[in-house]
């Protein structure tokens, strides 16, 4: 076939799914009115996980796996915004890697609001300003984020999904080469995620820290000569700022973990992550007592963490991730069991288990 030929073909073919994403638009409107007249949730992350894994395994390319996601991942977000238009609030400002998640999650059709806390991210929803928040809960190198479970301590959220966001730093400026660059924007914690490049190829270029890669890349984006930035490419491509060199970082492995928060609960999926938070009598083996509930059922912790309750002096409240549903019924013996030894225990949340 000749160029023009297959031109003439890819219009063919757009027409045609132009006709079909209409239909699919239509349907999920009705779906829409049936979700009203229910008062169903309109972010079912248990549906949206079948559908990719159906899709993923009905793909036999060109396409990459990492290509249909993100195709139907914008397909499902202007669908859901046809049935309802969803708030999302997300830890600001916009080019972050928060920022990233809520797309990632939620797609460019949800209407996206930066918050300047995490405690507010909690309270927007909680108030009905947002439907969903999306918060960093932990990160593959640093741990913990200590503010987001600490303000689980002071809300009846539930924990709706979870993503996991590779964290990839660039160098973006305006400058040709790397030996015409004299000043380094960033936040201090990407300059110490990228410590090991910066010492081998700027070693004598300053570093200024700023409140966020983002901001770095809007001072950069300024005009000031010899200036660049470590920012992910969102903020890059916000700022309208090329990208001298990509990743980075000195481990390619890190991710950072976010958490969506809501008030529906997904349906089991057969492959799902229950959260939970409780506290243990003061006296010697009884965490180790409490805990022997996941054991006694084979049930999997994925995650434990100890908080402060700031209520009491040295009295902690502990976090686990488990694998498995609430409704599973090895969770749910294991849950039980937890009660009876337990000072309190509170279900965070049951939901679909990231990729």
């Amino acid at each position: 076939m000749s160029l023009h030929d297959l031109r003439k073909e890819i219009d063919r073919i757009d027409e045609q799914v132009l006709a079909l994403l209409n239909r699919r638009a239509e349907i999920a409107q009705e779906i829409g009115k049936h979700k009203t007249r229910s008062s169903a949730p309109y972010f079912t992350p248990e549906r949206e996980q079948v559908v990719f894994k159906r899709l993923l395994g009905l793909n036999r390319g060109p396409l990459a796996p990492d290509a249909v996601r993100a195709i139907f991942r914008e397909v499902i977000s202007a669908s859901r915004a046809l049935e309802k238009p969803l708030g999302v609030s997300y830890l600001g400002p916009p080019g972050t890697f928060s920022h990233q998640a809520a797309i990632s999650k939620f797609g460019s059709s949800s209407r996206l609001e930066p918050a300047d806390a995490i405690p507010e991210i909690f309270a927007q929803v909680e108030r009905g300003s947002a439907d969903y928040g999306i918060v960093p809960v932990e990160n593959s190198l640093a741990g913990v984020i200590p503010e987001t479970l600490d303000t689980f301590m002071q809300t009846n959220l539930r924990i709706v999904s979870e993503i996991f966001v590779p964290i990839a730093h660039n160098l973006v400026t305006r400058c040709a080469s790397l030996d015409q660059i004299r000043r380094i924007y960033s936040h201090p914690q990407p300059f110490a995620q990228c410590r090991q490049w910066l010492r081998a190829h700027v070693p004598s270029v300053e570093l200024v820290e700023v409140s966020s890669t983002a901001r770095a890349a809007e001072i950069v984006a300024q005009g000031e000569d010899g200036a660049a930035a470590i920012c992910p490419r969102l903020a890059a491509e916000r700022a309208q700022l090329p990208v001298l060199v990509e990743h980075i970082e000195d481990n390619p492995s890190n991710r950072t973990r976010f958490l969506v928060l809501g008030y529906n609960e997904p349906e089991p999926t057969g492959r799902d992550k229950t959260s939970l938070m409780f506290s243990v009598h003061h006296r010697a083996g009884e965490l180790f007592r409490v805990l022997g509930a996941f054991e006694k059922y084979d049930v999997n912790l994925t995650m434990i963490e100890s908080r402060p309750t700031k209520v009491e002096a040295w009295k902690y409240m502990f976090y686990v991730d488990v694998q498995g549903h609430a409704r599973d019924t090895a969770v749910s013996k294991a849950i039980a069991q937890l009660r009876e030894h337990a000072l309190f225990v509170t279900v965070l949340g049951s939901y679909p288990a990231a990729e």
